[in-house]
């Protein structure tokens, strides 16, 4: 659990593996990734949409890092990239213009890599 100092919350990566590790890439990939299309499409509602999403990676990151409720983390983390792997096909090839595979692109190749490999962590972990 995060401590309290008088300096306020302190890391606590001192229990954080190999894959605590590859999974804070994974999910500091895929926040680069939505904040920068985010900050493109902006203002739209997809752009702050796309935002929001990278923010809440990188709170996620933050909430691991502190080691506040990590299980939890997890646990949400999971649904959390499942739906936005789904939102992205319903949004680009199911409703989209686009056709699956070849109009993925090199950042949603990129992203959509990120976050197989992180749900596939994050249920490593919640599992151990």
């Amino acid at each position: 659990m995060a401590t309290t100092t008088q300096s306020g919350v302190q890391l606590r990566t001192e229990s954080l593996g190999g894959l605590h590790w590859i999974g804070i890439l994974a999910a500091l990939v895929s926040a680069g990734v939505h904040l920068l299309l985010g900050v493109r499409m902006a203002p739209s509602g997809m752009g702050i949409s796309f935002i929001l999403a990278g923010l809440g990676f990188l709170g996620a990151i933050v909430l691991i890092l502190i080691d506040y409720r990590r299980r939890a983390v997890y646990a949400v983390g999971i649904p959390f990239v499942l739906a936005q792997i789904g939102l992205w096909l319903l949004i680009n090839f199911v409703n989209g213009s686009k056709s699956f595979p070849a109009d993925i692109g090199t950042l949603g190749a990129v992203d959509k890599v990120a976050q197989l490999v992180l749900v596939g962590i994050l249920v490593a972990l919640l599992r151990s």
